[in-house]
C-alpha cells in the first residue's frame, strides 16, 4: 500500500518558520516529482512547490517564492517544505503529492496524496 504522510505542521507566529516533511511509503518516488499543495478553508486547493526526481529543479508558486525552499532526501524517500517568514495567508492544510510528470501544477497531475498536516499562521 503507497502511503505518504506528512508532518511537522502546527502553529507558528508570523514571521517565524516551519519545517514540513513527507515520509514515502509502500514503494520508491525516486523517480517521480513531489509537490506540496494548500488548501485553505473555504478555498480551493492550490499549488504551492514541486521538484524534480533528482532535486535539480523546482517550481514554485509566486506567493511563496524566496520564503518557502522545498528539498528531498531520496534515500529517506522524504520531501521537506521549509517554511520562513511565514504570514497570516499561509495558514491553510499542506498536502504533500507524487506525479510521474515534471512540471505539473494541477493536482489531477498528482497519482499519490497525503492525508495533510494543519499549518496555522497567527497574526
Amino acid at each position: 500500500q503507497v502511503q505518504l504522510v506528512e508532518s511537522g505542521g502546527g502553529l507558528v507566529q508570523a514571521g517565524g518558520s516551519l519545517r514540513l516533511s513527507c515520509t514515502a511509503s509502500g514503494r520508491t518516488f525516486s523517480s517521480y516529482a513531489m509537490g506540496w499543495f494548500r488548501q485553505a478553508s473555504g478555498k480551493e486547493r492550490e499549488f504551492v512547490a514541486a521538484i524534480i526526481w533528482s532535486g535539480r529543479n523546482t517550481l514554485y508558486t509566486d506567493s511563496v517564492k524566496g520564503r518557502f525552499t522545498i528539498s528531498r532526501d531520496r534515500a529517506k524517500n522524504t520531501v521537506y517544505l521549509q517554511m520562513n517568514s511565514v504570514k497570516p495567508e499561509d495558514t491553510a492544510v499542506y498536502y504533500c503529492a507524487a506525479s510521474s510528470r515534471w512540471g505539473a501544477t494541477a493536482g489531477r497531475s498528482y497519482d499519490y496524496w497525503g492525508q495533510g498536516t494543519q499549518v496555522t499562521v497567527s497574526s
